[in-house]
């Protein structure tokens, strides 16, 4: 049974940071593409990035150049490095093993003064 478990979410002011983590259970970041996504009240759950289990990233354009993605295989954890938040980052986020319906939890980022 996968799990992952997200933390990291919080209250930020606008042009602040955050760094998200999904830790998963057993080896599966280093195998698999892991994959961010959020969901905003009243919005339909959208696709912020992922990483390949070779490293390659991609991103939605709405997040390119401001949020990075990477991972510990050691610590089983993707990260979502967040800068330069915006309002309208403002959203419930959750990591996936890319292609399956294991998601984790979510995690609350609110982006406000």
């Amino acid at each position: 049974q996968v799990q992952l478990v997200e933390s990291g979410g919080g209250l930020v002011q606008p042009g602040g940071s955050l760094r998200l983590s999904c830790a998963a259970s057993g080896s599966i970041v280093s195998w698999n593409t892991m994959g961010w996504y959020r969901q905003a009240p009243g919005k339909q759950r959208e696709w912020v990035g992922d990483i390949t289990s070779g490293g390659t990233t991609g991103y939605a354009g709405s997040v390119k150049g401001r949020f990075t993605i990477s991972r510990d295989n050691a610590k089983n954890t993707v990260y979502l490095q967040m800068v330069s938040l915006k309002p309208e980052d403002t959203a419930v986020y959750y990591c996936r093993l890319t292609g399956t319906n294991y998601w984790g939890q979510g995690t609350q980022v609110t982006v406000s003064s």
